[in-house]
C-alpha cells in the first residue's frame, strides 16, 4: 500500500512510517519539523518537509496514496494554555486542510491519531469511547474538534475515518523538551543523570501508560480493519499506574537513588484515567504485549540519551562504584 503520514519525524510517527516501510509498504512523510527530527526516519520513507495547512503540497503528496496517517500537531498541554490560538491552527485548521485535500484527491480513508486526554475527568473508569468528552486545556480541545472535523467531512465525501485516542505512549525516541517533558522520558533522564524528580500533585493520580510498539500495532491494523468507519477506538494499556508507582519502577530499574520532590500545589490533571481496551481488540485485534516495567526497560536500553553520565559527575561515580 501507498502511505501518507503526517506529522512523521515525531515520535509516533517515526516509529509507524520506519515500520510501515520495513513492511515493505510506500511512505510518504511530511512534517514540518518544529519538534521532530528526519534523521530518525529511515532512508526508504520518502520526507518532504513542510507546513500540514500547505493545501498545494498536500495535493502532490495525496497522490495515489491508499491511507493517511494524521498525527501532524502540537502535543504539550502546558505550551497550549499559553498559545491557544496556535493549537487551532495547527491541531483544527490543519485537519480542515488535509481532509479537504484528501477529498479533492479522492484518498478513501484516514487514521487520525487523537489523544486520552479528551476525556479529562470521568468518574467511571476504565473509560470507555462513549463517555462524554470533558476536555480540561485547549490541547484536549483542539484534539476533540479535529475529530469532529475528520468524521463529518468524512461521512460527508465519502472518506472512511478511524479516530484512535491514544493514552499515555512512550518510549525509545520521544521528544524531550527543556520544559513541560513528558513524565515517563524525563523521570528516566533525571534518574540516570542523578537529578530530582519532580511530583506535580501527591503521586497518587494515575494513568494509562503505553508502549509505542503496542500503539504502532494498533496504528497498522486500522488502516486495513473492517467495520471501523466513523469509528473511535482508546489505544492504551488497560492498566492504571499511580504516578507513585512511576516513580518506584524508575528507581528499581535505574538502580539510582534520585531525589524526588513532591508539589501538592501543582495541577496534577484528573484523578484516574485508563483506557477500557475492548473495542479495541474487537475491531483491531488489539493486544498491547509490553508491560510497563518492560517498558521502561526497554527505554533505558534503546534510547541514547538515557545514558549515564560519565567522569566527574555523580552519575559516572555511581556507576564507577559499581
Amino acid at each position: 500500500m501507498r502511505f501518507l503520514v503526517t506529522g512523521a519525524a515525531g515520535f509516533l510517527g517515526s516509529a509507524l512510517a520506519n515500520r510501515l516501510v520495513a513492511e515493505g509498504h510506500t511512505v510518504v512523510g511530511l512534517d514540518d519539523c518544529s519538534t521532530g527530527d528526519p534523521a530518525t526516519l529511515s532512508p526508504e520513507v520518502h520526507f518532504t518537509r513542510g507546513d500540514i495547512n500547505d493545501r498545494p503540497k498536500l495535493w502532490t503528496l495525496l497522490q495515489e496514496v491508499d491511507c493517511v496517517y494524521h498525527l501532524a500537531a502540537r502535543v504539550l498541554v502546558p505550551e497550549s494554555i499559553l498559545y491557544p490560538r496556535e493549537y487551532n491552527h495547527v491541531n483544527v485548521g490543519g485537519t480542515v486542510t488535509l481532509m479537504e485535500a484528501m477529498r479533492d484527491v479522492g484518498v478513501r480513508r484516514v487514521v487520525f491519531i487523537s489523544s486520552g486526554a479528551v476525556y479529562g475527568y470521568q468518574e467511571q473508569q476504565p473509560v470507555r469511547e462513549d463517555a462524554v468528552p470533558n476536555p480540561r486545556s485547549p490541547y484536549a480541545v483542539s484534539k476533540l474538534a479535529a475529530e469532529y472535523y475528520v468524521r463529518t467531512i468524512g461521512a460527508l465525501w465519502g472518506i472512511e475515518t478511524v479516530c484512535l485516542r491514544v493514552f499515555n505512549a512512550y518510549g525509545p525516541g520521544q521528544h524531550l523538551p527543556p520544559v513541560h517533558a513528558p513524565v515517563v522520558p524525563n523521570f528516566l533522564r533525571q534518574a540516570v543523570q542523578e537529578g530530582t524528580l519532580v511530583v506535580h500533585g501527591d503521586g497518587s493520580q494515575t494513568r494509562d501508560y503505553v508502549y509505542v510498539d503496542d500503539v504502532v500495532e494498533a496504528m497498522l491494523a486500522a488502516a486495513t480493519a473492517n467495520g471501523v468507519d466513523q469509528t473511535i477506538i482508546n489505544v492504551g494499556s488497560g492498566r492504571e499506574t499511580s504516578v507513585r508507582e512511576l516513580v518506584r519502577l524508575v528507581l528499581e530499574i535505574t538502580g539510582t537513588q534520585p531525589e524526588v520532590v513532591y508539589n501538592p500545589r501543582a495541577d496534577s490533571g484528573p484523578a484516574r484515567l485508563c483506557a477500557d481496551i475492548r473495542l479495541a481488540a474487537e475491531k483491531l485485534g488489539y493486544r498491547p504485549r509490553v508491560s510497563l516495567e518492560e517498558g521502561l526497560r526497554l527505554t533505558l536500553e534503546r534510547d541514547p540519551r538515557l545514558k549515564r553520565r560519565n567522569g566527574n559527575g555523580k552519575g559516572g561515580e555511581r556507576e564507577a562504584a559499581r
